[in-house]
């Protein structure tokens, strides 16, 4: 089940952009899910029940996932159509000379916070103490990724 590390690869995504931005607690996580990303959905949002509630700065929060339709371009009559329905072969003119452009992405799109923030001397501090308002080592540095937060997350 790799939905648990990608939750994992969501958190840490989520604890930059808090830290980045003095944000103490998120009440939602808005992620869009391609159709054909491979992610199953109810295994997702399992997988994130479990881990963000071992997270104070997650904990309770809710994961709303938007669906991403799945759309191929085909290179021979330059339009569009839905890959799930139609597969690789076009619809419009039967060519096999197509490509995927959505649907496989998995993207953190929104991260709704409460009202309460951290100052930027707090969260700074945070970094020189180890010591966050919301408990030893909660906002500590993630080790590096191999992929790139700035980046959606392809899953082939």
């Amino acid at each position: 089940m790799h939905e648990l590390g990608i939750v994992f690869h969501i958190i840490r995504t989520v604890e930059d952009a808090c830290r980045d931005n003095a944000i103490l607690r998120v009440s939602s996580v808005t992620l869009q899910l391609g159709e054909v990303s491979g992610v199953v959905p109810h295994y997702l949002e399992d997988a994130w029940r479990w881990a963000s509630n071992k997270n104070p700065l997650v904990a309770g929060s809710e994961l709303k996932i938007e669906e991403i339709p799945a759309v191929t371009y085909c290179e021979d009559c330059k339009k569009t159509y839905e890959t799930v329905a139609h597969g690789k072969t076009c619809p419009h003119c039967g060519s096999s000379r197509t490509y995927l452009v959505q649907g496989q992405e998995v993207m953190v799109k929104e991260i709704e916070t409460p009202d309460e923030q951290l100052s930027r001397d707090d969260v700074d501090k945070e970094y020189v103490d180890g010591v966050s308002p919301l408990g030893q080592g909660a906002m500590r540095e993630a080790p590096l990724d191999p992929v790139d937060a700035a980046n959606p997350l392809i899953i082939e």
